[in-house]
């Protein structure tokens, strides 16, 4: 109608977090994705846990639509990116379960890997239900228990939204307002990204 573009108009109108949240919200929620991503994969500003909560909050069509989106907007591959940025320290991770794991208490990362990668919301609520009723403690219990740093971080991640992406949500919204500032970029993140689903 106004032959203009209203993403470059809105710029100009606003300021601040408001321009942030607004234009956060503006383009569609996979686009808005792989924006989140990108930014939290520059090297200058890396923020895994936002990388995190992106990848492990999605079902498999939704990831598979984003990686698509992802390199067709940027040019290169998602798990390429996150890769270059956060090998060493899922490595060390691993490294660190595999020798407390399979040397002293017997547990072997790569069958969570593998059981947290291929099971849906569903296969993995009834898992946590049946390890429970049959060794009378809880998968979070478990991860908490085994496993560290940004592995443990998105192990949890996936469990808990898979049983109730609402209040995962509710605690990292939570969390981005208890300290002695706010934390604008999780808290906008999260209020913009989740607003259509289960805000």
């Amino acid at each position: 109608m106004y032959s203009e573009d209203i993403l470059k108009r809105l710029p100009a109108e606003l300021s601040g977090k408001l321009e942030t949240a607004v234009l956060l919200w503006m383009p569609d929620p996979t686009q808005r994705d792989a924006k989140i991503l990108i930014d939290a994969l520059s090297p200058d500003c890396i923020d895994l846990e936002a990388v995190t909560e992106v990848r492990c909050s999605q079902t498999s069509l939704q990831l598979q639509t984003l990686k698509q989106i992802y390199h067709s907007t940027f040019g290169t591959y998602l798990e390429h990116d996150i890769e270059q940025q956060a090998s060493g320290d899922h490595q060390k991770d691993a490294k660190a379960l595999y020798k407390a794991g399979e040397k002293t208490l017997g547990t072997d990362e790569k069958v969570f890997v593998k059981i947290f990668s291929e099971r849906s919301n569903a296969q993995l609520i009834a898992i946590n239900t049946c390890y429970h009723d049959m060794y009378d403690g809880s998968l979070k219990r478990v991860i908490k228990k085994e496993t560290s740093g940004l592995f443990e971080h998105a192990l949890l991640t996936i469990l808990q939204c898979a049983e109730n992406p609402a209040k995962y949500f509710a605690k990292v919204l939570y969390k981005s307002m208890q300290d002695l500032g706010t934390n604008d970029t999780t808290l906008i993140r999260v209020i913009v990204t989740r607003t259509e689903i289960n805000m």
